[in-house]
């Protein structure tokens, strides 16, 4: 299988900088291409102090904005969009690299920053862990980590899984135009949106489309795109945490020894805690759970000693609205570790 050195461009990746551990470093540049996000970048309505904000920050991506200079900005969502980018800036720059501040993010009293520019961290990350050597399969996988799918079980019962913001868009629009949003609105049933499905033999098509979010994974047990998650799963906890376990997919949770467990989304997290302890856990919801996986750790004194050599058990499960929202975060902060990095 074809690999590439290139994708995901449009997220900035080459901009950072590396240190010695090849943890990356936050430079004026990512700044100001974070600067170009549709959140804070100028529009044609934009009043004269919004411009001059906008340039002074290009012009010097880490100078202080007052909130009186803020506050002169006639558009107050544009005036709120640049109090949360400062926000997020100071985040990013208050430690000395991006994955230490990632995952200061999700540490204290929560995150305080838009989902938006926590998934746009998130795809860089990854992005790095992947790195030259990264499958299609693996790189498509991977972006279930930080963009949310929307999951389709066919009538054949393959599960599939497409980028949610794709499938809406191509539902509103694919075929209809403007006129797609209105007929939606009225209730009229739009045409299903047929999207191509990545696999083995096709995968050098990912690489010319990988910004475009547009290609569907197949998620049913044995499909080589769970296996890939796995091991883009194992690169990131190897990456944060220096690290080596192995995770493989499983059925079911037959252990009476079940001790560790660690959902990947908010709804695996409520059904395995359910299950843990006996809670009753009705059909409609196990149906939501989509896969379980096992991950063992490789050195099993690395672990917390009163559960050391037993598997954690892993779940992705989707929501009411068939959506699959992964938090890769997750992972890195719920491990029974004999000790924190």
């Amino acid at each position: 299988m074809t690999s590439h050195s290139d994708f995901w461009v449009s997220c900035g990746y080459p901009l950072l900088g590396k240190n010695n551990e090849s943890h990356l470093i936050v430079t004026d540049d990512f700044l100001r291409h974070l600067l170009q996000r549709p959140e804070v970048a100028p529009i044609s309505t934009s009043c004269a102090f919004e411009l001059a904000i906008h340039e002074r920050l290009v012009m010097e991506p880490r100078c202080d904005i007052t909130p009186s200079e803020l506050g002169a900005i006639q558009d107050r969502d544009a005036a709120d969009n640049y109090v949360v980018w400062l926000r997020f800036r100071a985040r990013l720059l208050a430690l000395p690299t991006l994955e230490a501040s990632y995952l200061a993010l999700f540490r204290g009293e929560g995150v305080d920053v838009a989902p938006v520019l926590v998934q746009h961290i998130s795809q860089v990350l990854l992005r790095h862990v992947l790195g030259a050597d990264a499958t299609a399969l693996e790189a498509r996988a991977a972006e279930m980590l930080f963009r949310t799918q929307k999951i389709s079980v066919l009538e054949d019962g393959a599960v599939m899984a497409a980028d949610d913001e794709t499938v809406e868009r191509h539902a509103l629009s694919g075929g209809f135009g403007t006129i797609g949003e209105l007929l939606k609105e009225g209730g009229v049933p739009l045409r299903s949106v047929d999207l191509d499905v990545l696999g083995p033999d096709n995968a050098d098509v990912y690489w010319q489309r990988s910004d475009h979010f547009d290609l569907v994974l197949g998620l049913n047990h044995g499909q080589p795109a769970l296996d890939a998650l796995c091991r883009v799963l194992e690169r990131w906890i190897a990456h944060f945490l220096k690290l080596d376990v192995r995770i493989q997919t499983d059925r079911e949770i037959v252990d009476e020894h079940w001790v560790w467990h660690v959902g990947l989304d908010a709804q695996a997290s409520a059904i395995l805690n359910d299950l843990y302890t006996g809670a009753e856990v009705d059909d409609q919801r196990r149906q939501r759970l989509m896969c379980l996986f096992k991950l063992v750790f490789v050195n099993p004194s690395e672990m917390l000693a009163s559960v050391a050599g037993r598997p954690v058990y892993l779940a992705m499960a989707m929501d009411e609205q068939e959506r699959l929202k992964l938090k890769p975060q997750n992972l890195l902060l719920n491990l029974p570790l004999a000790r924190r990095s």
